[in-house]
């Protein structure tokens, strides 16, 4: 016979090499505090309900919290032959307090006990990967009023467009991370939906209170199906989604600081703490943080392809291939939570080149939309006056010049319309300035979105403490002070 945990029909023992095949403990013993917690509030209930003795309970929760102080310590020998670290646990906890540890596992399987574990492991680290979001935007929204009136070229097709100012430029970053931690609340709320009571697949036949466990462990639901709790992914295809939208986010701030930090650009310098050299050309210094949170977006979104594919041909309820939803979760967690944290650094540490983004936009023709306003303001409709300004753009290239370079004659030529005011309608200040339309990179319409920013991060702080409140220590797990049933009855 098998001396598996499960063996109880086996003749013979698993093959080695299927041992190791299966077995998840080298990823899943990450979820040990999430597992402690979640066996601590089943043992409470199973108490509550009279399905076990206080007595048993007391010595589960102590044996339990002495797991927990072993694997803290790394005291803990994890063992591949008990495949899981639900296994690994419930061994330990069995050869320390005996038959009561045997107990435990009634009216649970590790089906409904791996969701359980999951959700609580996602929700946590949701939490923290929005106080990192917040943290990214704190350090944009500081770049952005400190640099607040320097004005850069902005572009279209990477080609020059129309000035802008370089705040409003980082608060387009801003804006979108803002919608990033949106998302990342409501991966939350699909992760917070207990599955634990669900069984195999169809309940138990034992009076549990699920609603006393959800309470313990700080749940806003319950899954309402038995079924589904224990199949469900969507709330790991959801929080996969919403870091690859992140990390999209994220490579698209890299490509324009790997083009910025260029001697092409040189709009700025990184930090050397942030940048690498070359093993053979001296000069070289290379934007790798930018780079590798750009190469790295391509393994977050292929974690999620990875789970969406996982997940499209399964019937319920739980196969095996759902083992495959925890090496890319957490991979994601890790990826994000680097390169959220570095890149608050780099954009802290970075040097801002203002002389260069201004001279950028007296060198270039980012004002030509400016002149055709201007002819549009005094009258001329606005694809002639379009037309006039491309053929200022076309004469002033074929002479070399740009078009402040004209003389007020040499416009004339172009149309009668133009006067001495020109020179100020196209100077960068004014295409600046005058863009206070909501949302534009006027003086004043930046200032409202720095005041914005301000403000959401003021929300965004309310809602990181009110769900950090809600977070489960095994160490210190509340059972919410309810009596124990008469065990003489």
């Amino acid at each position: 016979m098998s001396d598996a945990l499960w063996g109880g029909r086996f003749t013979k023992t698993t093959d080695e090499m299927v041992n190791d095949f299966q077995a998840s403990i080298s990823f899943d013993r990450r979820l040990y505090r999430e597992d402690i917690a979640g066996s601590i509030a089943h043992a409470a209930m199973l108490a509550k309900t009279g399905i076990i003795t206080g007595e048993d309970r007391d010595a589960i929760v102590s044996g339990l919290r002495d797991i927990l102080g072993q694997i803290d310590r790394g005291e803990f020998d994890f063992s591949v032959t008990l495949e899981d670290i639900h296994l690994n646990i419930e061994k330990r906890l069995t050869d320390a307090i005996g038959a009561a540890g045997g107990r435990l596992h009634t009216a649970r399987s590790r089906n409904d006990q791996v969701a359980l574990d999951t959700h609580m492991y996602l929700r946590r680290e949701i939490v923290g990967l929005m106080e990192l979001i917040r943290d990214l935007q704190q350090a944009l929204l500081e770049t952005a009023d400190r640099h607040k009136e320097v004005i850069m070229p902005g572009y279209t097709h990477l080609q020059r467009a129309q000035p802008v100012l370089f705040s409003h430029h980082l608060m387009a970053y801003f804006f979108m991370l803002g919608r990033d931690f949106e998302r990342l609340e409501g991966a939350y709320r699909r992760a917070d939906i207990m599955p634990l009571g669900a069984g195999a697949l169809a309940g138990t036949t034992f009076p549990i209170d699920r609603e006393y466990v959800a309470g313990s462990l700080n749940f806003d639901r319950i899954y309402a199906n038995s079924m589904d709790a224990v199949s469900d992914r969507d709330y790991a295809l959801e929080f996969l989604s919403a870091a690859a939208i992140v990390m999209v986010h994220l490579s698209r701030l890299s490509e324009e600081i790997c083009l910025w930090a260029t001697k092409e650009f040189s709009f700025i310098e990184l930090d050397d703490a942030h940048c690498t050299g070359s093993s053979i050309m001296p000069q070289k210094k290379n934007p790798d943080v930018s780079e590798l949170v750009r190469g790295k977006t391509g393994r977050v979104t292929g974690h999620l392809m990875a789970l969406l594919t996982v997940v499209k041909g399964l019937p319920l309820a739980y196969n095996k291939d759902l083992q495959e939803d925890k090496e890319g979760l957490f991979d994601t967690i890790d990826t994000l939570k680097f390169s959220l944290t570095v890149y608050a650094a780099l954009i802290r540490g970075m040097k801002v080149r203002e002389d260069v983004m201004k001279r950028a936009v007296t060198e270039d023709f980012s004002n030509a939309t400016d002149l055709a306003d201007y002819l549009a303001r005094k009258g001329l409709p606005f694809r002639q006056a379009h037309a006039v300004a491309g053929a200022a753009v076309a004469r002033a290239i074929e002479r070399g010049v740009y078009l402040a370079d004209f003389t007020l004659e040499e416009l004339k030529e172009l149309s009668p319309l133009f006067a001495e005011d020109i020179y100020e309608a196209i100077s960068p200040e004014t295409c600046v300035r005058l863009r206070n339309s909501l949302g534009g990179t006027g003086y004043d319409s930046v200032k409202r979105q720095l005041a914005d920013g301000v403000k959401l991060l003021s929300e965004e702080a309310a809602a990181i403490s009110r769900l950090s409140l809600r977070q489960i220590d095994p160490a210190t797990l509340d059972l919410n002070g309810q009596p124990e049933p008469d065990q003489t009855e």
